[in-house]
């Protein structure tokens, strides 16, 4: 927990408590899980040498699959693939293969980097390793990954190869050709995905309607954009904070900012809990269109709302507050802002990870 909340240093301090107290000896999951802390924070050196210690620690402490899995997505996330060949001389000096879960580790991880041939070289090692098939989770990411790219061809070519693999799509693979598609303003394919996912008896989710009414609103289609809210509430799937984000962006920029206020009155409706991101849109729609009172109502609302203002949105008010030469009330919400981030950061503690 410590290491998902970015917390390396008491994770540390609380495994050398362990240390100390001879029957909690640390086993292999406490050990990864160590790994875990230090290389989410971005401590892959810490990590590496943690791994170490389990490697001169007792046998039922040597580090497994699992470990392993931990450290390579550890490092995709931090960006060094500088790291990956190391660990894995590392794992086949210690006999342990690449299961799938590392192998779809690393396919993920060069794919989102935007590494697309050494993404597809990390998918020819899997399928020459023999021992792993492709999965559900290596087809989402590699067509994520050319679509998000807008390789849209190279992504279709892929579906249509890992169907051959015997991989059967999941409601989140179409979810990603849709938005694709939808990015690469192909409207038609976008909407033929919907119609095909019918007729798979594929029930579409609330990120799907999502991405059409973003695509539509996006391209100022408000027709469209609105029926598909409407069909979504008709079929019964619940709309989010995301959804009413997209409404917000679509009717901003085909200037509509007066039907923004009947928005936030139907989630008064709902028990949709509007939040930061929601806010974020509706006060910058309004500081790109100079309503500066409108601005300040809805900075109110989201207070009244219990929804904590960030630095985007303090960055924004404060620019649109300048260039309508309101520069005493810019200062103030300058004021504002920098108590708000020091109380969120608080002191630094200074931790030694020795």
């Amino acid at each position: 927990m410590l290491g998902r909340c970015r917390q390396p240093g008491p994770a540390t301090a609380l495994f050398k408590v362990m240390l100390s107290e001879k029957q909690l000896a640390p086993t292999v999951d406490v050990y990864t899980a160590l790994v875990g802390a230090y290389g989410y924070s971005g401590l892959l050196d810490e990590a590496m040498a943690t791994v170490g210690l389990m490697k001169g620690a007792d046998t039922d402490c040597k580090p497994d699959e699992y470990t392993f899995s931990v450290l390579i997505n550890c490092c995709c996330k931090s960006r060094r693939f500088d790291l990956i060949p190391t660990v894995l001389d590392e794992m086949s000096y210690l006999g342990i293969g690449c299961n799938v879960v590392i192998h779809n580790g690393i396919i993920d991880g060069y794919g989102k980097a935007g590494m697309l041939e050494e993404m597809d070289d990390a998918l020819s090692n899997m399928l020459q390793d023999g021992d792993n098939v492709p999965d559900i989770y290596t087809m989402n990411s590699i067509i994520w990954a050319y679509g998000n790219r807008g390789r849209v061809d190279d992504m279709e070519k892929w579906y249509d190869e890992f169907q051959l693999m015997g991989v059967e799509p999941d409601t989140r693979t179409f979810n990603i050709m849709m938005k694709s598609y939808g990015k690469a303003n192909m409207p038609d394919k976008m909407l033929s995905i919907l119609k095909y996912m019918k007729r798979r008896f594929f029930s579409p989710s609330a990120a799907t309607f999502n991405i059409i009414i973003d695509c539509f609103g996006r391209a100022g289609n408000i027709e469209k954009m609105e029926y598909y809210f409407r069909l979504m509430k008709i079929q019964g799937v619940k709309p989010n904070p995301i959804t009413y984000c997209s409404l917000v962006n679509g009717y901003s920029k085909a200037g509509l900012l007066d039907m923004v206020p009947a928005i936030i009155r139907q989630t008064e409706n709902t028990d949709v809990a509007l939040d930061t991101p929601f806010f974020n849109c509706v006060i910058s729609a309004y500081a790109k269109s100079g309503d500066i009172e409108i601005m300040e109502e809805m900075l109110v609302l989201m207070k009244e709302k219990k929804c904590k203002p960030d630095k985007v949105i303090y960055t924004t008010m404060i620019q649109a507050y300048m260039a309508h030469g309101m520069d005493e009330a810019a200062k103030l919400l300058e004021t504002e802002m920098e108590r708000f981030n020091n109380k969120l950061l608080g002191p630094v503690p200074v931790v030694d990870y020795k």
